[in-house]
């Protein structure tokens, strides 16, 4: 089971595609008291990962003290980060915090395009620092690439590059438009090209030793499985069943793509929303309509439910209509 904290929504970045429509720092973002309660809460409530994504965490100036506080609850401590801020400093400081490793986020090869996306000048070459800074440190971490239109050509050669800088996983999101993600939405792959594109990813694991995963593309289970390829996931969408995310302010949401506040951590307790919360319980029942509702991979694909939730305008019980796979007995349902 793991987690992610939005821990502040500042940004030195201005991506294209943020979920979270980062920039400025909220005025009611959680203090470091009611940020350590929920870190207790977390663990209360069964969590064993708990990521401290943004904006960009390292931003916040108690990120290491809250990173100090998970790992001595026994939580295991990671950071989500553009890695445009790492020096050796901060690399040592993570890793002397508690911090388990870190997942950077590169989106292209070439530094123009990735800058350009990024909305910062010379992004790439200060992530690639980081990188290295990190390596340098012995704390381990994963590259992120969000798949787009313009830059999933380069997918295979930005995994290569992940095993050359020392990246233990090439983790690669596929777009779900949400924030200023919905503003890109025509840059996201197409049904044919997005199925492709799972499967290219798959023929490469079988050539590279690092971990690479599809998210945000649960069907890579199916994909997987049909290609022989062995993955360490029993289960490709997880939100609501062991995966949520808080907010900067404290509002808990099934995931980073459906944003739906099931509730807020100043108010109630994060395990009471976690165990309680009506469309939590809705998630786990995996009581889908339409061809997800009786696919053979449903209790290990599950469809994205926030792609779902986008494209049937509000149903995130919906099929995954991204999904070109015909579950065995279709036509007697239709």
């Amino acid at each position: 089971m793991l987690v992610s904290w939005n821990s502040t929504n500042n940004c030195n970045m201005f991506c294209d595609h943020c979920y979270r429509d980062a920039g400025a720092t909220l005025a009611d973002e959680l203090t470091t008291d009611q940020a350590k309660k929920l870190i207790r809460e977390i663990k209360k409530a069964g969590f064993k990962i708990m990521i401290f994504s943004g904006g960009e965490p390292l931003l916040r100036s108690d990120i290491y003290e809250l990173g100090n506080y998970a790992t001595k609850l026994g939580l295991r401590a990671v950071l989500g980060t553009n890695g445009s801020l790492i020096t050796g400093d901060v690399a040592l400081s993570l890793k002397q915090a508690g911090f388990m490793a870190a997942g950077v986020s590169l989106d292209s090869l070439d530094p123009d395009k990735n800058d350009k996306f990024r909305k910062l000048e010379n992004a790439f070459a200060r992530t690639v620092e980081g990188m290295r800074y990190l390596k340098e440190a012995e704390l381990p971490f994963q590259i992120h690439t969000t798949v787009m239109d313009w830059n999933v050509a380069e997918l295979e050669a930005l995994t290569d590059f992940a095993v050359t800088i020392g990246a233990m996983a090439h983790h690669v999101f596929f777009l779900v438009p949400t924030g200023r993600g919905a503003n890109i939405e025509e840059e996201a792959l197409r049904k044919v090209e997005y199925e492709k594109t799972i499967a290219r990813l798959m023929e490469k694991q079988k050539q590279v030793d690092i971990e690479i995963k599809p998210t945000c593309a649960p069907q890579f289970i199916r994909v997987a499985e049909k290609k022989g390829v062995t993955v360490r996931f029993s289960r490709g969408c997880l939100a609501g069943i062991s995966y949520c995310i808080i907010s900067p302010r404290g509002d808990v949401q099934p995931c980073a793509y459906l944003d739906i506040p099931l509730g807020n951590v100043k108010e109630q307790a994060f395990d009471k929303i976690w165990l309680e919360s009506p469309m939590l319980k809705e998630l786990r029942s995996q009581q889908y309509k339409g061809k997800c509702g009786i696919c053979d991979f449903k209790d290990k694909c599950g469809g994205c439910r926030a792609r779902a939730y986008y494209y049937s305008n509000g149903d995130y019980m919906a099929e995954d209509e991204w999904c070109l796979y015909r579950p065995k007995g279709a036509n007697n349902h239709e």
